[in-house]
Formats: C-alpha cells, structure tokens, sequence
C-alpha cells in the first residue's frame, strides 16, 4: 500500500477551546478551568494518550485471530509525567511528556505465552505509538495570513 496523507484542521474558538474536525467527524478540545479553559474537552495530552490507547486497542482487534487470540476484551490504561513548566516558560524543560506508561488489560483464555507475542506485536504495529517513540518531520509548511 502507498503512503497515504491524513488530514485534520483545528479551530480555535473561545478562549482555549478548538474545534477539531477530521472527514465528518469533531472533538472539542479545552483545557480544564485552572489551566485557562472551561473544560468542555480533554486537552491535547490526555487526547494524545487517548489517541495511544485507541490505535492499540484497534491493532489488538485487528490482529487478535492472527495470533489466535480469543479476545472477550480489551482496554487500556496509560498515564504520561509531564512537566508544565515547560509549557508555561518557566525552566529549561522540554514542554512534552517525559514518559508515557500504558497498561493492557486483556481479558482472554489464551495462554500468557501467546498473549506476551501479541503484546509485543500490538506494541510494535500501532501508528500513534510508532509517532510517539520515533522523531517525526514536524513541519509548518507556510502560514497564510486571512484578512
């Protein structure tokens, strides 16, 4: 399969809510009352922890029957440090998270052996994980300036 471009644009509204839209589909983002927002959303990082957790949660439904895994559920929980300093100015620390950590909750009669396998493969074929762990080109092309 070719690469393939996946398009989304965000609209910042008031405040610090944004609209985001991807094809038909939208997801208010905001940021809770003490960080500036009035909490009509999950803001960016527990988006993207959100984002994490769901592309697993699809590779582990894609490739359960290939590792024959009976699969009666599936969820996961993860929780990112991140230090806010960073994004306010205030030290020299990078804005990001500083460590992302997810666990599996697998609910299955397969044995463990096959379930470490899949574990291992779910870890290694998800896109959002992939973009986490490896640098990406972050690249802003141009800014257009609308009158």
């Amino acid at each position: 399969m070719a690469v393939t471009t996946i398009k989304a644009k965000t609209f910042l509204k008031e405040q610090v809510e944004v609209l985001a839209e991807a094809r038909q589909h939208k997801v208010i983002i905001d940021e809770p009352e003490n960080l500036g927002g009035t909490d009509k959303g999950m803001n960016p990082v527990e988006l993207l922890l959100s984002a994490l957790g769901g592309c697993q949660a699809i590779v582990a439904r894609t490739y359960a029957e290939k590792f024959d895994v009976e699969l009666k559920n599936f969820w996961v929980e993860l929780e990112g440090d991140i230090d806010l300093d960073g994004f306010f100015g205030k030290s020299d620390v990078r804005p990001g998270f500083q460590t992302i950590r997810s666990t599996f909750h697998i609910e299955s009669d397969s044995d463990q052996e096959k379930l470490e396998a899949y574990k291992r493969h779910i870890e290694a074929h998800c896109p959002v994980g992939d973009t986490i762990a490896n640098a990406v080109d972050l690249v802003t092309a141009k800014v257009v300036v609308e009158k």
